[in-house]
């Protein structure tokens, strides 16, 4: 497959930003694989060495970057970073780690106003403090909401009530007094408020909104949790994205994981009504903000090569949905700031030297720039060699899969334990207190303690020590998300 010749930085895999030593280092990496694999006389290889001519000579690149400014109007930016870009020859499958970052411009664009619906749990398990608290994080989200949004407010138990049907807030006291006189009883079924919170959504153009259903719950759904997968399936399509909280310990967390997957959402863990308001206000804050919407990495790699992991880094942290060869939902871009994704890949095992050209493609709305499923493209060059030269892995990538590993050590026990390994499970649960203790997790490495003597005892392990291992050690992985590379 033949290189994007629009941009030298897209070849050479650079930034814009990059320095000179950095194209250089680019450069030489590509030759490398070139003169052990493919061959510098290819096509290909010329088109490396005439961007780096370009680059590498500060006049040419001033001049090449007044041009690219003139021709480009910068929408998205895709920018590759690999643990390895040349591998051995090998009679066994091998690993290899990339992150992508997608990148906003750096200036301001204009928002489309949010078509916003908060669902909320009214069963009996959600009365009193955590209830009012709630109310008073909803309270506040009205007040910040500017005037051409939209609002609409659901409460559920085992049916749906509409609080505030979908409108601007004209009336602030008429809304607030609403949502005060919500009351606790019922059981729970997911489904009746997410249904009557899409069809608020629904009632307008949502091509003209940014759409979101937050979903606040301290429950188990019962008998509708498949109505409720498809249903966040076919709002997916429609351009909704879903957020979920749970509240407490007791509702379950690999079924609001599967819920916001197709959307790209975002699903956590709040603790203790206390820290309603602080989340609610935090996941307004970033809606309002919205860069890009339905952003879809396409899964269009040579064989060989094989997508087994993936988890977005920025801009929170949550597993991405693989299986399958459609589209993977990454989301929406937030503000300025980078959509960050950890790849993990297999290679297939290689007998001889070649070069695997790796495309890493998205599609994406961009409201401010009036385009819709517009695609983004970037191109990683994998060379598997007879003799590779040593190659030191960014430490930014390093650190990523450190933290992942513990994410998934603490999943891998959670698997083992349905599984009936106990005693594996009490095992890995003891490595892993270890892991985050040279980590520097001290909290987090005594809930692992606590819950491998737990384990070891009783043969379970407790839902808030889940909760709270599950969702901290995805949080230690968002932080690497913000690092930077050299």
């Amino acid at each position: 497959m033949s290189l994007n010749t629009d941009n030298h930085y897209t070849i050479l895999g650079v930034d814009r930003q990059a320095t000179t030593e950095v194209i250089q280092a680019a450069y030489m990496r590509l030759r490398e694989g070139y003169v052990q694999g493919s061959g510098i006389d290819e096509p290909d290889f010329q088109q490396i060495k005439y961007a780096y001519e370009v680059l590498s000579d500060a006049k040419r690149r001033a001049i090449y970057d007044s041009l690219l400014g003139e021709i480009e109007e910068p929408v998205l930016d895709l920018s590759l970073h690999a643990s390895r870009t040349q591998i051995a020859l090998s009679e066994s499958e091998q690993v290899f780690y990339l992150r992508l970052d997608i990148k906003p411009p750096e200036q301001d664009v204009q928002q489309l106003p949010l078509n916003l619906c908060l669902v909320i749990d009214r069963s009996t398990s959600m009365g009193g403090l955590r209830l009012q608290q709630v109310q008073t994080a909803v309270e506040l989200i009205v007040k910040q909401l500017g005037p051409d949004d939209l609002l609409s407010i659901i409460s559920f138990s085992d049916r749906a009530q509409v609080v505030v049907p979908s409108g601007q807030i004209s009336n602030q006291q008429t809304i607030l007094t609403k949502i005060r006189e919500i009351r606790a009883s019922g059981g729970t079924e997911i489904f009746q408020g997410l249904n009557s919170g899409v069809t608020q959504l629904r009632g307008v153009e949502v091509s003209e909104y940014s759409n979101h259903l937050i979903l606040l719950t301290d429950g188990h759904t019962y008998g509708d949790a498949d109505k409720c997968l498809t249903l966040a399936a076919e709002a997916a399509e429609w351009g909704i994205t879903f957020t979920a909280f749970g509240l407490g310990s007791e509702w379950n967390d690999s079924f609001l994981d599967d819920l916001v997957s197709p959307s790209g959402g975002l699903s956590s863990f709040i603790e203790t009504p206390g820290q309603i308001i602080e989340f609610l206000q935090s996941r307004i804050t970033s809606l309002g903000k919205i860069y890009a919407q339905n952003v879809r990495l396409r899964q269009n790699f040579p064989a060989g090569l094989i997508l087994k992991y993936g988890f977005k880094l920025t801009p929170f942290a949550q597993p991405l949905p693989l299986g399958g060869s459609s589209d993977i939902s990454l989301g929406d871009i937030e503000g300025r700031a980078p959509l960050s994704l950890l790849l993990e890949f297999l290679i297939a095992p290689q007998a001889i030297p070649t070069r695997l050209s790796v495309p890493l493609t998205i599609t994406a709305d961009v409201p401010s720039q009036n385009v819709r499923k517009q695609t983004f493209s970037n191109r990683l060059q994998l060379f598997v060699l007879s003799d590779p030269p040593e190659e030191e892995p960014p430490a930014a990538i390093v650190e990523a899969v450190r933290l992942l590993n513990l994410y998934r050590m603490n999943e891998k026990v959670w698997s083992e334990l349905e599984d009936g390994r106990v005693e594996t499970a009490v095992n890995r649960m003891r490595y892993l207190t270890t892991r985050l203790l040279e980590a520097g997790q001290t909290k987090l490495a005594q809930q692992a303690n606590q819950e491998a003597d737990r384990l070891s005892k009783l043969g379970t392990l407790s839902s808030e020590g889940r909760k709270r291992l599950k969702y901290g050690t995805r949080a230690l992985i968002s932080q690497t998300g913000k690092f930077k590379f050299e």
